[in-house]
Parts: structure tokens; sequence; C-alpha cells
């Protein structure tokens, strides 16, 4: 693909009007104002412009950009973005993410060939790993996780960009991706002992492979108030099957996932009773992560 030479014409064809507007914002500035007497200070309005993205149009324009593949012309589109204030952090969130998650779907109807998905998470996979060195990264906070993920390519990317912006929040991230078998995964909790699980899923075949998961671990009974996260599409599009196989919490987005880790971390551990069954245990499904803990 080839580009107009003009940087304004390059702007417009990379950002078409209508993604970026702008908000006035009014500062209050003080001047002196000398007089014959006496010196009077005046207050006076300036304007301000802070910049307004469209995030439906941004949206459009980076998945029609990712399914054509076209790594310049993508990559140059968000440093348009950037340019014009947001953060790394917020191009994951208002961008990536949801960008990630309408490839997905469409994948998932049909309605991408298979170049076009595979044009998409690769350079998807290449705007995560950029921003990734930009992120404003939080104080350590003691705390570790351990994520893991299905096979496929969409789950490993999405695990990962939940993992770095995991990481930037404070948290000390093992991202072990996807294809790694449940009992290395056990072996590894009690090795490294992390203060959570993270479990990233987008296909209904990876509920009984996680399933099988967190009764391994509940069934070892070495950590009985060790807190299993889900996140992923088959969670959001099968309410209450987090619970349902025994997980602590679920969310849908990496701001959700941050926030259900806090809160799992920050509940009080509940007194752990005897061994329970699979069965015994998803009847628990109702009560808080902590209890539903316990149960194991």
């Amino acid at each position: 693909m080839h580009f107009p030479v003009a940087n304004n014409a390059l702007e417009e064809f990379l950002c078409p009007a209508g993604i970026f507007g702008a908000r006035t914002v009014e500062k209050k500035s003080m001047t002196n104002q000398t007089n014959q007497s006496n010196m009077t200070n005046k207050t006076s309005k300036t304007n301000m412009t802070k910049p307004l993205m469209n995030t439906e149009l941004a949206l459009e324009r980076l998945l029609q950009l990712s399914v054509a593949g076209d790594r310049l012309a993508t990559r140059t589109f968000i440093e348009q973005v950037h340019g014009h204030g947001l953060t790394a952090t917020q191009l994951a969130h208002e961008l990536y993410w949801p960008t990630m998650q309408t490839i997905f779907r469409m994948w998932r109807h049909d309605q991408l060939t298979t170049l076009a998905y595979q044009y998409a998470t690769r350079l998807l996979r290449m705007l995560v790993d950029q921003a990734q060195a930009r992120y404003e990264q939080a104080p350590r906070n003691g705390r570790t996780l351990l994520c893991v993920c299905g096979p496929n390519e969409s789950e490993d990317l999405a695990g990962q960009l939940c993992s770095d912006l995991l990481e930037a929040s404070g948290y000390c991230v093992f991202f072990a991706a996807g294809g790694v078998a449940n009992d290395e995964i056990i072996s590894e909790i009690g090795q490294r002992k992390p203060d959570a699980l993270v479990v990233f899923a987008a296909a209904a075949s990876d509920a009984p492979r996680i399933r099988q998961l967190i009764d391994m671990l509940r069934e070892a009974q070495s950590r009985p108030s060790f807190p299993v996260i889900c996140g992923g599409g088959v969670f959001a599009r099968a309410p209450g099957l987090a619970e349902e196989i025994g997980a602590d919490a679920t969310a849908d987005d990496p701001l959700a996932v941050e926030r259900m880790v806090r809160c799992a971390l920050a509940a009080p551990v509940a007194t752990p009773t005897p061994a329970a069954t699979a069965t015994q245990r998803r009847s628990a499904s109702n009560a808080s992560p902590r209890t539903r803990i316990a149960v194991a």
C-alpha cells in the first residue's frame, strides 16, 4: 500500500476526520496590571484543548488495518493516536482489548478468513508487545500471580495482555501461556507459591480441563485457601460456569480481572474444612470466594 506524501494527507488517511475532536477546558490565570496608584489582580480565562477520541471510529479503523495485515499503517495509526495524548494503558483498555474481542468473535462465527485472522492476531501481538514497555509501572505490592491460558492464539494473546497489565498494576506475574499439563501447573504452584492463579479461556472445550485443574488444586489441600480467578470469552458467554467448575471469581476484561484479583486477595481467609467432593464444592458456588475455597 502506498501512502500520500504530504504529512497532513497521511494523517487524514490514518486518522480520518471524526476520530479525534477536542473539548475545551477553562483555565484560570492571574495577571497583574499596574495602574497609577496600586496593583490590581485580574482573573482571566484562557482556553485549553484536550483530545477527545471517538472510540467507535478508532476501533473501526484499527480493525480495518489489522485484518488487512498492514503492519506499517497499523503502527503509524497507533503512533498518531498516542500522539493525541492517549497513554499505553488507555490504548490497551480502549482499543486493543475490544479489537481482540471483535476479531475473536468474528473468527468463531466464520466471518473472517484464516488469512485475515492470522494477520490481525499477529498485528495485535506486535502492538501488545510494544505497549508493555510504555505502561506506567505501579510500585510492587509483594503479591505473585501465576497466569495460564487455553492453547489457541486468541487465548494466548488475551492472556499476555492481561498479564502485562497485572504486572503494571504492581504484581509479580509469571505467564505460562497454554499447553502446560495440569500436573506441571500444580507442581509449579507448590514450588513457587503464588498468591493466586489466573486462568484465561475462550473456548468451551477448555472448561473440562480447567475443572480438572481446580479439582486437583482443591484435593491437594496443601493450600486450601488458594484463589483461582477465571477470565475470557467462555466465562462471559456462559454465566455461572466459573462458579460451577469451582473458581472463585470471573471477569470479562483486564480491568475486571485486576479488580477480582485484588478482591480475592483482600478477602478474609476462612477456616478450612475436611475435603469435599467436586459435587459438594460446586454446591457451594453461591458462597463468598473464600468460603467456596474453604469447602475444598
